[in-house]
């Protein structure tokens, strides 16, 4: 019996050691970034079994099969609407600034959406103005009125959205609402579900959570975007889920939630559609792709002939990789003159890192706003780790104090911005659904300009001589969690 549970013992260490081994080869042939790879190691390698477990659940971007196989029958007649959308509307460079053009090349050629020009926005910043505007183009809505968010909270304005959506589907309008099951979790257990299917109103549960679903899906794979479309005309995304600040995580001592929304009309519209339309089938397996937006002509007859450029730039599984991280190096690297940057998670990846610092070391006026307070504490110390480097090169750091700052966003030289849902870490770099608009107009970058000095007047900015002086104890907790924040 003894040389028996030898066997076993003997048995269980070589298993052990011969799934460590495949997990590391399966990280060098995947050729995943080496500090992923590495953090993934010292999970394995020292925490036992443990390490090994978290990385069959989240160690590889894995959709799962019935929706990776969906997606991939999916890809072929979406490139095709999108390449009527850029036959309908010839890429005009001419409308373009020298910013601009390469970028939404890059995307176009990735992609094969184009930018498209004469569009209005509306820059709102306030959740009565945001959640306001929402509630009475959706009481005017005359055809459809479809929303994706990642967090849908009750309580406060956000009901009043909800009775709207049910009002409009009462009248006839098609209302279809896609939240991510775990961020809306408090919504689906309240009685707003069941009112809503009662009035008609299709509502649907993206990423489902469950215990059985981890073994073939990653359960951290979430539906980031917030975007809404009303009547293919009215369009909405940026980085306030349906929530009213007020009645919003109230326990968590941070403040309310700040945040942008874009409101927009025109041609860029119903791109924004087609990428809710995309979410919708991967998760329903039904497809309602919108009317493509009218001809150039039309547009250019009611807006300002060849202003506000919009570039929509979607991400997430099924979509080409690293796409958003490409178009942020670039952007960071075009800059001439300035760089203002606001999110409420900055774990950057080492090349968003070292183009910071290049930007800085070539004499831009380089700027992060960074809440002084966050929800996450993971990230807080692993942000902190990053900070030391940055301010060293001369870039401002500002920890802002009225409340979590969770508007996600680019300015470069006061001219152009990227703007929605894209958190600077790289969980929505590589991981999450997200979507960010890329707008090339002056007079739209000056409206967010004018809203990020007034974050900044908030916000304490660090001094580098006394973050330098900061405890010991605080340096070795953000040098702890640095070496892990690939994976955050």
């Amino acid at each position: 019996m003894e040389n028996v549970y030898q066997f076993i013992a003997i048995a269980g260490v070589i298993l052990y050691w011969l799934i460590l081994g495949a997990i590391s080869i399966r990280l060098v042939t995947k050729r995943r970034s080496i500090g992923v790879a590495f953090s993934w190691l010292l999970v394995i390698y020292f925490i036992p079994l443990l390490g090994i477990f978290a990385y069959m659940l989240f160690g590889e971007l894995n959709l799962g099969k019935t929706r990776a196989d969906r997606a991939k029958a999916m890809y072929r007649p979406y490139a095709l609407w999108f390449k009527s959308v850029t036959d309908n509307h010839p890429h005009r460079p001419t409308f373009h600034s020298a910013y601009a053009e390469s970028l939404t090349q890059l995307c176009l050629n990735r992609l094969g959406i184009p930018a498209l020009p004469c569009n209005h926005l509306e820059l709102q910043t306030t959740p009565a103005q945001i959640l306001g505007a929402l509630v009475d183009d959706i009481n005017a809505a005359t055809d459809s009125v479809h929303m994706e968010f990642y967090i849908w909270h009750p309580g406060g304005m956000a009901d009043k959205v909800a009775l709207a959506a049910i009002d409009a589907s009462a009248r006839g309008v098609d209302v279809k609402i896609l939240l991510d099951a775990a961020g809306s979790r408090d919504f689906f257990k309240s009685h707003w579900p069941e009112s809503m299917r009662t009035a008609g109103v299709t509502l649907t549960q993206a990423l489902k959570v469950s215990p059985l679903r981890m073994f073939f899906r990653r359960l951290d794979l979430r539906l980031h975007r917030k975007i809404v479309v009303i009547d293919n005309a009215i369009g909405y995304t940026g980085s306030m889920n349906l929530v009213d600040p007020a009645y919003f995580k109230q326990n968590n001592h941070v403040g309310h939630w700040i945040d942008v929304m874009v409101r927009v009309n025109g041609p860029v519209v119903p791109v924004l559609s087609a990428v809710n339309a995309w979410d919708w089938e991967v998760e329903t397996n039904e497809r309602e792709l919108p009317a493509p937006p009218k001809s150039f002509d039309t547009f250019k007859e009611s807006m300002s002939y060849g202003t506000k450029i919009v570039q929509v730039i979607p991400s997430g599984p099924g979509m080409p990789d690293d796409l958003i991280h490409q178009v942020l190096l670039q952007s960071l690297y075009q800059a001439q003159k300035q760089i203002t940057i606001t999110t409420p998670y900055f774990v950057p990846s080492e090349n968003l890192q070292k183009a910071l610092i290049n930007a800085a070391h070539r004499g831009l006026e380089v700027d992060i706003i960074v809440p002084r307070k966050n929800d996450s504490t993971m990230v807080k110390w692993a942000s902190r780790s990053f900070f030391g480097e940055l301010l060293e090169a001369g870039v401002n750091i500002h920890r802002f104090e009225g409340g979590l700052l969770h508007t996600k966003s680019v300015l470069i030289d006061e001219e152009h911005c990227l703007i929605g849902t894209v958190n600077l870490d790289l969980r929505s770099l590589w991981l999450n659904f997200e979507v960010t608009l890329l707008v090339d107009d002056q007079m739209f970058a000056q409206q967010l300009a004018k809203l990020l000095k007034e974050y900044k007047a908030k916000s304490q900015t660090l001094d580098n001589k006394r973050w330098q002086k900061r405890p010991l104890y605080k340096r070795f907790i953000e040098h702890l969690f640095y070496l892990f924040s690939p994976l955050l």
